[in-house]
């Protein structure tokens, strides 16, 4: 029964993701993602509360490093495109006034 309350909840989160996603405005997604980095920020650490939970089973450690690798890979990749975007609106330098 958890297991169907859990695959529930994710096709419901991607889902609704999906939708909102698609409703955002270009002028919107540049904030918006700073702000979705910040909440990745916070999956690194639950990421890290889990590996530090798991006890001695194997399985439990691998599955815990995973998500704490793919939540870093999540902001770092953020960040980068973040980045990207925001040089996209910075003045050249040389260029005429």
């Amino acid at each position: 029964m958890e297991l169907i309350l859990l695959v529930f909840i994710f096709v419901l989160a991607a889902f609704l993701g999906f939708e909102l996603i698609t409703k955002v405005p270009s002028q919107l997604h540049t904030p918006l993602m700073s702000g979705s980095n910040a909440i990745s920020g916070i999956t690194i650490v639950g990421a890290l509360l889990a590996v530090g939970s798991a006890g001695s089973q194997t399985i439990n450690i691998v599955i815990g490093t995973l998500a704490v690798v793919l939540a870093t890979i999540n902001v770092v990749g953020g960040y980068v495109v973040t980045d990207r975007m925001l040089a996209m609106f910075k003045k050249k330098e040389g260029a005429k006034k």
